[in-house]
C-alpha cells in the first residue's frame, strides 16, 4: 500500500504541537511540503526547520487571510488542508457556562474550520482536486455531559464534513472527518482534571472510569490520528469521502 505524499502541498492548522505536529511530521516524512499555523509562539519557534509556519488564530478572519497568503507563497498552491485547530472549551452544566466561553469554543472548533475551508477551496480546485481532513471527536458522535460547547462544535464538524463532501465532490475534493477518542497527552490530562473536579471525584478514579468506556481500555496516540489523516489524503484513500472515521478504541459512551 503506497501512502506516499510526495509532491503534496499540505496546510495543518494548530500544527506546532500535539496531534497537529504529529500530522505535519507524518506528511513531511512521506514526502509532502508542509506549512502549519499555531497561536503558541514557543511551539512555533521549536518547530522542525523544514516545516513552514505562520502565527494565526483560526477564529480571526484577518489572521486566516494572512495565513493563506503566507502558505500560498511558501507552497505555491494547496493539495491538502487539515483542519486540526480546536480547544477543549469549558466544563460544567450548561446553566453555569459563561456565554463568552461558549462563543470562544464554537468560534475556534467550528467557525475556524469554515474560515480556513472557504480560503482553501479555490486553491484545491485550482490544483485539480485534493483532500480536506476535519478533526472532530468521539464527542461528535456521543452525548458528552458537562462538555456541551465542545460536543456541539464537534457534532457540527461532522455535519459540515458530510455537506461539504457532497458539494466539493464534483471538483474532486474529498472531505472526511476523523473522530479521535481519548488521545494521550497533556490536553486530555487537563480535561480529566477539570471533569474530575466538576464531578467531585479523585483524578485517577475518574481516569479509570473514562478508559473503561473503550473496548480496548486504553488511550489512542497522536500518531494513530496522523496515520488516518495520511491514509485518506493519499492514493489508498482516493475513494473515501464524506466519512466520519472513528479512531477511538471503540468508545461506547462519554462520561
Amino acid at each position: 500500500m503506497d501512502t506516499s505524499a510526495k509532491g503534496l502541498r499540505v496546510l495543518v492548522t494548530a500544527g506546532a504541537a500535539g496531534i497537529g505536529l504529529a500530522i505535519a511530521r507524518t506528511f513531511r516524512d512521506h514526502g509532502a511540503r508542509v506549512h502549519v499555523c499555531d497561536v503558541d509562539d514557543k511551539a512555533l519557534a521549536a518547530l522542525d526547520k523544514d516545516i513552514g509556519r505562520t502565527k494565526a488564530d483560526v477564529a480571526s478572519r484577518p489572521d486566516v487571510d494572512h495565513l493563506f497568503a503566507e502558505a500560498h507563497k511558501a507552497l505555491g498552491g494547496l493539495d491538502v488542508l487539515v483542519n486540526n485547530a480546536g480547544i477543549a472549551g469549558p466544563t460544567g452544566k450548561v446553566e453555569d457556562i459563561a456565554p463568552e466561553d461558549w462563543d470562544r469554543c464554537i468560534a475556534i472548533d467550528l467557525t475556524g474550520m469554515f474560515n480556513c475551508t472557504r480560503k482553501a477551496m479555490p486553491l484545491l480546485k485550482a490544483a485539480g482536486g485534493g483532500s480536506i481532513v476535519n478533526l472532530s471527536s468521539a464527542a461528535g458522535r456521543h452525548g458528552f455531559p458537562q462538555r456541551s460547547p465542545y460536543s456541539a462544535a464537534k457534532w457540527g464538524v461532522v455535519g459540515f464534513t458530510k455537506s461539504l463532501a457532497v458539494e466539493a465532490g464534483p471538483d474532486k475534493v474529498r472531505v472526511n472527518a476523523i473522530l479521535p477518542g481519548i488521545v494521550e497527552g497533556e490536553r486530555i490530562e487537563r480535561v480529566i482534571a477539570a471533569k474530575a473536579k466538576a464531578l467531585g471525584m479523585p483524578h485517577e478514579e475518574f481516569r479509570a472510569q473514562l478508559l473503561a468506556t473503550t473496548s480496548l481500555h486504553s488511550t489512542v496516540t497522536a500518531q494513530d490520528i496522523a496515520n488516518m489523516a495520511l491514509f485518506v489524503s493519499t492514493e489508498p484513500g482516493c475513494r473515501i469521502t464524506g466519512q466520519a472515521l472513528a479512531v477511538d478504541g471503540d468508545v461506547r459512551y462519554l462520561v
